[in-house]
């Protein structure tokens, strides 16, 4: 049996054993901006899941750019040496196939942010918190603290961070680099016209909006050599009257191609509180349409968990990749048992120690053993 889910994809030059991808998740664990034993016990894990794609949790590019005192950061040569630690272990017992991405971002008005164990909100003047930054002096939501209000002169700070932050993950080994210009941090600030009020070149119309993240998208692409990829998460709603509506999205795409993306991955929501319409298919319907009018390699995210919901995202070419997130916390084995599902477990690299539980051994194990099912 054939399955699209299970069946390679070139994109941008890195070929992939498969359409999954283990989507970047947060796990606030870091000491100020460095990997710790839990990211190594975490992409451990994920590592030998037979994903085709796993992208590490977004990077900060600058300390101030994290959204709390637990995010990682690449800003600076002991968070690079903590990662380097990390991903070599990760790699010395991936599956074979597995390719690696690392997120770089910059969180702008919604960092100095507590855990979201921790409340979520701004964090307390008892919390150590810092000031932040971003195109227009708007708070994220009523509560938060009002940032400051970029000057052109800041401007090639930050796009410099994620330069470094590229060229770091360059030499940590990393196959793909994702610029994160969704969920409400600062480079969808700039493109949202909810939180992007300037008078000047860098507000106002959509050009506008577009040009900082297209500036950065372009800068960092520059850096990286022919066998790393540039990726960018981009979004396709931000589910807001006067907000970005899929049109924009779809033109921002059609650029970023022209500045030579890998990839797009289309999500959605984050610039303020919105009423998000969470069905199956919400963001789904939005990688469609841009993969319908751009030709862009397409990634789908959001509420993706069933085998075959990611099997027919694929085989009806809605989207070229599925990243899945939550799923992959709950079953760090998703893969295994997705490719038993659809009836390709030939599919899945088992590691030597695990072999004993492909399904053809453990099947003929627990016939032969009823009381252990």
């Amino acid at each position: 049996m054939s399955s699209a889910l299970f069946s390679e994809i070139n994109i941008g030059g890195l070929q992939l054993p498969n359409r999954i991808v283990v989507s970047p998740m947060c796990q606030y664990s870091a000491n100020d901006g460095c990997a710790t034993d839990w990211h190594l016990m975490h992409l451990m894990q994920l590592a030998i899941s037979g994903a085709g794609l796993i992208v590490m949790e977004v990077a900060a590019t600058e300390r101030v750019g994290r959204v709390t005192h637990g995010c990682i950061g690449l800003y600076n040569d002991a968070n690079e040496v903590a990662l380097a630690r990390v991903l070599a272990a990760a790699k010395h017992v991936q599956a074979k196939g597995t390719r690696w991405g690392i997120q770089i971002g910059h969180a702008g008005r919604k960092a100095s942010a507590q855990r979201p164990w921790e409340g979520r909100e701004a964090l307390t003047p008892e919390e150590d918190p810092w000031i932040t930054e971003a195109p227009s002096a708007l708070p994220f939501r009523e509560g938060w603290p009002v940032p400051r209000e970029l000057a052109e002169s800041d401007f090639a700070r930050i796009r410099q961070g994620f330069v470094q932050a590229a060229e770091r993950a360059v030499r940590l080994g990393f196959d793909v680099v994702e610029v994160h210009a969704a969920h409400g941090y600062l480079l969808h600030q700039f493109l949202s016209p909810i939180s992007n009020q300037r008078k000047d070149q860098y507000g106002g119309s959509l050009e506008n909006r577009m040009r900082f993240p297209l500036e950065v998208a372009q800068a960092v692409k520059e850096v990286l050599p022919d066998n790393v990829v540039l990726g960018i998460r981009i979004t396709g709603s931000d589910w807001l009257d006067n907000g970005i509506v899929i049109e924009e999205t779809v033109e921002l795409a059609n650029k970023l191609k022209n500045i030579g993306v890998g990839y797009v991955c289309v999500s959605s929501g984050g610039i303020a509180p919105a009423r998000i319409p969470h069905n199956l298919d919400y963001q789904i319907v939005l990688a469609e349409k841009v993969k319908a009018a751009t030709g862009v390699p397409t990634r789908a995210v959001g509420l993706i968990a069933d085998a075959k919901q990611a099997e027919q995202i694929i085989s009806s070419g809605q989207a070229d990749l599925v990243a899945i997130a939550r799923a992959f916390l709950d079953d760090p084995r998703w893969p295994w048992h997705a490719a038993a599902e659809l009836g390709v477990p030939e599919k899945i690299d088992y590691p030597g120690p695990y072999e004993r539980c492909k399904p053809a051994l453990w099947s003929r194990y627990q016939a032969a053993h009823p009381s252990s099912r």
